[in-house]
């Protein structure tokens, strides 16, 4: 009884919460499960952000690690032609070079410095597609 009791109160619970928090989604609420030639920032990119990214104690209004918010309304201007703070001299988004782009490099694991992001989960192959389609296509805040 006391086993069954824990499991309702404790372990379920948690299950639910670290489901909930799993950035791999791939429904069309967070980028969409398509690969998309032109993606647009706003319907495309920018959902992947705001469920993967822009996330309490992430790049949110409250927390912005490494000086970056990728909320709504924030991620464009802190994302195109920026200077990377962890290094500086590389853009954050670079338009037309996704390969030399630092989200990229960071979201792909190629990074020297600090961790492969998203930290706390993962995005889909379509989801990362989209991001370097979008910046192959000059990073256009539309």
């Amino acid at each position: 009884m006391k086993l069954k009791i824990f499991l309702i109160t404790t372990l379920i619970p948690l299950l639910v919460f670290f489901m909930g928090c799993s950035s791999s989604k791939s429904d069309g609420g967070d980028g969409g499960d398509t690969v998309k030639p032109n993606p647009s920032f706003a319907n495309d990119i920018q959902p992947i952000f705001s469920s993967g990214c822009a996330l309490s104690n992430c790049h949110n209004s409250g927390s912005t690690r490494a000086g970056l918010n990728l909320t709504q309304g924030q991620a464009y201007a802190n994302l195109v032609n920026v200077n990377s703070t962890e290094v500086p001299g590389l853009m954050r988004v670079l338009p037309s070079d996704a390969d030399n782009s630092y989200i990229v490099i960071k979201l792909e694991g190629r990074q020297t410095v600090g961790g492969r992001m998203p930290l706390s989960g993962s995005i889909t192959n379509t989801q990362l597609q989209n991001i370097k389609n979008w910046i192959n296509n000059g990073a256009q805040n539309n």
